[in-house]
């Protein structure tokens, strides 16, 4: 007799919507290939989600809760977290591909998500206090540490081979911990 699990359904569909997506954005992902993906029919994606936006928007949101879960920010190392960070970007590509289609098929800055908003805020707040105790430098606002932070973490993840071939992969952390801590020093 087969039982009925919604959340294990929901959570083989998000998964394979991350896939869909990270390889084809929402506009050219179909749902009848992540449905299959995840085992189930493509009317069962419908009664999870609206439509194929609503399912892209609540990869995203899924994926902005689990970074921060999984990569807190410490703002009192900044380069350590930095780190992590592309440490995580490294064990999931999929992820930053995702981010990428969704920055370039959701750029309006209105477009933005209530989750990306608050967790940019409280890593914002969590820097502003880093630098009211001396941990961080405060010649750079908090907000733009937090860009350029983000932007080293990042900078190794979806790049074409020639450009990876010039530092060698057991060195690209050890730069990105040294470059943020080096900017972030007060």
């Amino acid at each position: 007799m087969r039982t009925r699990d919604p959340e294990t359904k929901r959570r083989l569909l998000l998964e394979a919507a991350l896939e869909e997506f990270a390889a084809h954005g929402v506009a050219g992902a179909r749902v009848d290939r992540l449905a299959k993906r995840a085992g189930i029919s493509a009317g069962l994606v419908y009664s999870f989600y609206e439509n194929k936006d609503g399912l892209f928007d609540a990869v995203f949101d899924l994926i902005v809760e689990q970074t921060v879960s999984a990569v807190p920010i410490d703002a009192d190392d900044l380069g350590e977290y930095a780190g992590r960070l592309c440490d995580a970007g490294l064990a999931h590509p999929d992820v930053l591909r995702f981010v990428a289609w969704y920055q370039l098929e959701r750029g309006d800055p209105a477009a933005r998500r209530a989750s990306t908003t608050a967790a940019m805020a409280e890593k914002v707040a969590l820097i502003a206090q880093a630098q009211s105790r001396g941990v961080v430098t405060d010649r750079i606002a908090p907000s733009e540490i937090l860009a350029l932070v983000l932007a080293l973490a990042n900078m190794w993840q979806l790049r074409e081979p020639e450009f990876l071939d010039l530092v060698k992969p057991d060195r690209r952390r050890a730069a990105v911990v040294e470059a943020v801590r080096r900017l972030t020093a007060p």
